[in-house]
């Protein structure tokens, strides 16, 4: 595994932070990642551990267990994971997200109850928002949420969830109030309350080691002390977490194409033909030079994005669709200029670039779909 160069000043502290990560992905994730994909399932044990670096509440409050990073640090977090198994780091990132939401928005009582376990990753969270009929439009969603007594009673279903099933707590958000935006609430529920079941496993191009399913609530009856903040705020509550979300899944295709470049280069240097080593060819040399230098360009709007959502900068919104829209389509061309130089040999697993390429690929469509990327940012310039 190659060094990668800092495109700006980071701290010792990051710079730590930077080379935890790196050393666990090397030791724990890049032997592995291959054998998940075939078992198809995450390492529980793996995620266990990683909460014992801290990164299971990345920029949780540290009452509860956090670590109170910024959102410059998770994003060398998880770049640093994703050059081991883009999907642990990725799972790892909506974990993050559920956690952040009920620490943040919680009452005292439910984040005493949930979040310490969670950022411990005693409990492992999904967050469930998309449905089958409400995709990028998101406020659209059906899912109802209606008071009964000290109760809420769910019905309806959550698409596409990554760990359904697996998951021992879901951030949902339901309707409990009228249509649009303004009649949406979230709701911590568990997995195993009355009512929740899980739909068949659905058998994916990538992220083939996260279990992903449908989430079906059948008169679930969960407790209203876990609503998340007042009704109403669900809604808002899930936008804010995207920016960082955007961050976090560009991340994870900025660290998968570094280690599809890592493998390209490695392999350049060893296949001889026509007497000579690939990397000796000119084309070959230019074609690695472009990634590296694409790489870096993405690398570079994606730290400045991070700075801005930290520093809460006007522009910040802007700059994460920018980043996620620009990284995950350099990260996925990458990747797929990577299995090039391979030839034959980057279409077979044992290469596992064709790995990379396939769970890279979904990252232009989570956490809102580079179209809707730059909708946001078109919108943002038309407020100047």
């Amino acid at each position: 595994m190659r060094e990668t160069i800092d495109v700006m000043a980071l701290t010792d502290e990051q710079v730590m932070i930077q080379d935890m990560a790196k050393g666990f992905a090397l030791d724990r994730l890049r032997p592995n990642a291959a054998r998940w994909e075939g078992e198809g399932t995450l390492d529980r044990d793996v995620l266990k551990a990683l909460g014992e670096l801290g990164f299971g509440g990345i920029y949780t409050k540290e009452e509860h267990g956090g670590s109170a990073l910024g959102r410059l640090d998770a994003v060398l977090i998880f770049e640093q994971l994703s050059r081991g198994c883009v999907s642990h780091a990725s799972f790892l990132s909506i974990h993050n997200m559920a956690t952040w939401m009920i620490d943040s928005f919680g009452g005292d009582a439910l984040r005493a109850k949930y979040v310490p376990r969670l950022t411990a990753v005693d409990l492992i969270a999904s967050y469930c928002l998309t449905e089958p009929g409400a995709g990028s439009d998101a406020a659209s969603l059906k899912t109802s949420a209606k008071k009964d007594g000290d109760d809420y009673i769910l019905n309806g279903a959550k698409a596409f969830i990554s760990g359904a099933g697996f998951s021992d707590v879901y951030v949902v958000m339901a309707r409990t109030g009228d249509d649009g935006a303004r009649g949406i609430s979230a709701f911590v529920v568990e997995k195993d309350m009355p009512g929740v079941s899980f739909g068949k496993k659905e058998e994916k191009m990538g992220w083939r080691a996260q279990p992903t399913a449908m989430v079906n609530f059948d008169d679930a009856r969960i407790p209203a002390e876990n609503r998340i903040g007042p009704e109403g705020e669900g809604f808002r509550y899930a936008m804010a977490g995207l920016d960082g979300g955007r961050l976090n899944i560009a991340a994870c295709s900025l660290g998968g194409s570094q280690d599809a470049i890592d493998r390209a280069v490695d392999y350049t240097k060893e296949r001889k033909q026509f007497g000579q080593r690939i990397a000796d060819f000119q084309a070959t040399q230019f074609k690695l030079a472009d990634m590296e230098t694409d790489l870096s360009a993405a690398r570079a709007l994606l730290y400045e994005a991070a700075s801005k959502l930290d520093a809460k900068a006007g522009d910040a919104t802007k700059y994460c669709a920018m980043a996620k829209r620009f990284v995950t389509d350099t990260g996925s061309r990458i990747a797929n200029d990577a299995l090039q130089l391979h030839g034959g040999y980057g279409y077979l697993s044992d290469y596992e670039v064709e790995r990379i390429v396939r769970d890279l690929r979904v990252h232009q469509i989570l956490e809102g779909t580079n179209e809707i990327m730059r909708v946001i940012v078109s919108r943002e310039m038309m407020r100047q």
